[in-house]
Order: structure tokens, then C-alpha cells, then sequence
């Protein structure tokens, strides 16, 4: 699994930060991206769905190939 955020979307709430901080990092305003390349290990990706399902501008996409 791998996500990404998108910066035009993302408004600062850093809900994805308080549900998995360690698949994503904030600046200053709270504005989020993702750690590293966004790869998900497979431990965390319940993290990084519950975290897609709680951004409320849906900034936050996982990447399908």
C-alpha cells in the first residue's frame, strides 16, 4: 500500500498525524505529507485507512498501479 497527500486539498486539521504518526508528518500550520516515499508497511495500513476516512477534504489518496 502507498498514500499520498495532496497539498491543494489538505487545510491543516493533522487528523491523519493523531491517528498515525508515523505515516505522516506536519509542519508549522498542520498541514500534513506523508513520510518517505509513502509506502505503507503492512502493519500500519489499517492506520493509513482510518486515517483516508478521516480527513474532511479527502486530501489524502492511496496510490493504485
Amino acid at each position: 500500500m502507498k498514500i499520498w497527500v495532496d497539498p491543494d486539498k489538505c487545510t491543516g486539521h493533522a487528523r491523519c498525524y493523531g491517528l498515525a504518526p508515523d505515516l505522516f508528518s506536519v509542519d508549522d500550520y498542520g498541514l500534513s505529507s506523508v513520510v518517505g516515499d509513502g509506502t505503507v508497511p503492512p502493519e500500519l495500513e489499517d492506520k493509513a485507512r482510518l486515517s483516508i476516512a478521516n480527513c474532511p477534504e479527502y486530501a489524502i489518496v492511496e496510490i493504485t498501479d
